[in-house]
């Protein structure tokens, strides 16, 4: 009995497309093995499932590097430098804003004022000021919570005095001869 056609669409049930690119996966690093033994070609397989896990086939003889190398001579192109001039213009702007954020914090202390205008000291006492009360509402809810367990705990012993007061007084009931004294 032969295989049946399949209709090629992507497959709703998410086990069974697992299931399925598992058992394609190994069939295409078969193939490939298979090509590299028979024919003793140089093949490079590189997968990514649906959830970002990374798969490779690569002859024997070879790595995934020398593969690249190879693919890049013929065609006579350089994969690595687009990829090495976003990373560069990535890295440009994130030392610029560092140095936007290390400027900052430096005027904040106090440094580094003498190149802003008039507005811009208005904008930064402004931010200071903002700062300074959102410091000062944590300090006085800090003290508060502070407080209010101290009252509990107050309270608490309070409860726990009046209590063994209580309990002493029914002893003394019990047995005349032990008690509180006076001074």
């Amino acid at each position: 009995m032969g295989r049946g056609k399949i209709e090629i669409k992507r497959i709703e049930n998410a086990t069974n497309r697992q299931v399925t690119f598992s058992k394609r996966r190994n069939g295409i690093f078969k193939k490939a093995q298979e090509l590299t033994v028979l024919c003793d070609a140089k093949v490079s397989v590189i997968m990514f499932s649906n959830t970002g896990k990374f798969y490779e086939f690569t002859s024997p003889t070879t790595t995934t590097k020398k593969t690249y190398d190879q693919y890049q001579k013929m065609l006579g192109i350089d994969l690595w430098s687009t990829h090495y001039e976003r990373m560069q213009e990535n890295l440009r702007k994130l030392r610029e804003i560092n140095n936007k954020r290390r400027r900052e914090i430096r005027q904040r202390m106090g440094q580094d004022l003498d190149d802003l205008s008039l507005q811009d000291l208005r904008g930064l006492e402004q931010k200071m000021a903002d700062s300074l009360t959102v410091v000062r509402e944590r300090k006085y809810h800090v003290i508060k919570t502070q407080i209010d367990t101290y009252k509990k705990k107050v309270r608490n012993l309070g409860e726990i005095y009046g209590n063994l007061l209580l309990e002493n007084d029914a002893k003394c009931q019990d047995h005349p001869h032990y008690g509180l004294v006076d001074n």
